[in-house]
């Protein structure tokens, strides 16, 4: 009977022993990392957070100087929140004449994202004296458990006034036209589109006079946030022959503006 007895208490010994083991093991459960889903950020198409190759994307979010950039992200979390990171810099873009470079760093700890699920919504302000180009875009959660996640992204910024796909005669006799075509693209609509043609210091030959040019070809663009200027322009027979500068003036309804700056060859 003794004999029983003893084994009987080995073996409720050995089964509390177990259930101990077992309940210490269930607190020290590790928590999952935090879960971004739904990253947005700025306009136009983009690929969710969970998808980071680009590669094969025919069109990038995009974002204009001297606005601002749109962000959101559904978060899941099992342990509370403790920070969230947001970083934007460019490994591709050089600074030119008037232009600075530009990074954005911040630390984001309102109460209302040291949560477990929170949804971040941010506008960042884009200055206006960057390089155009594209930008590189990390979101990083981190909960209190220690754990993190991070997803990331990439983001065009462009000029709010832009030209593209000019096309210009290089020469054109006096007494004659020349022709003129390019695409303006001005998402805040087109205010006022200006012409100015001048010369420095031809000589006058008889009969000439010297010729300076100045168009507004606004009233047919204004409010347009695309268009395709498509001019011919009359050189006057008495104009001297020699080299003209040109600059083509976009304004938007914003005040925003760009110009393109060319030259011409007028002959006799």
């Amino acid at each position: 009977m003794k004999t029983s007895f003893k084994f009987l208490a080995i073996v409720a010994f050995v089964g509390l022993f177990l259930q101990s083991c077992s309940s210490d093991d269930d607190g020290d459960v590790e928590l999952n990392a935090p879960v971004i889903s739904e990253f947005e950020f700025g306009e136009g198409h983009h690929d969710d957070a969970e998808d980071h190759d680009h590669d094969d994307e025919t069109e990038e979010a995009y974002a204009f100087k001297g606005s601002d950039i749109h962000l959101a992200a559904e978060i899941s979390a099992a342990a509370t929140v403790s920070s969230i990171t947001l970083s934007i810099h460019s490994d591709e873009v050089t600074a030119g004449e008037g232009e600075v470079d530009w990074e954005f760093e911040k630390v984001y700890t309102d109460a209302k994202y040291l949560v477990l699920n929170p949804e971040f919504h941010e506008h960042v302000d884009v200055p206006s004296d960057i390089p155009s180009g594209e930008y590189h875009i990390e979101l990083l959660v981190t909960d209190e458990a220690g754990n993190s996640t991070e997803v990331e992204g990439h983001l065009q910024i462009m000029d709010p006034v832009s030209i593209s796909g000019f096309e210009m005669d290089e020469t054109v006799a006096k007494g004659n036209d020349f022709h003129i075509e390019f695409m303006i693209d001005a998402p805040n609509g087109i205010h006022e589109v200006l012409v100015d043609i001048h010369a420095h210091d031809l000589e006058l030959g008889e009969g000439e006079a010297e010729w300076d040019y100045e168009g507004d070809f606004s009233e047919k663009f204004h409010e347009l946030t695309e268009a395709e200027f498509h001019e011919h322009i009359d050189v006057p027979a008495t104009a001297p022959a020699g080299e003209y500068h040109i600059i083509f003036t976009v304004e938007d309804e914003d005040g925003n503006t760009t110009e393109y700056e060319t030259h011409i060859d007028v002959t006799a």
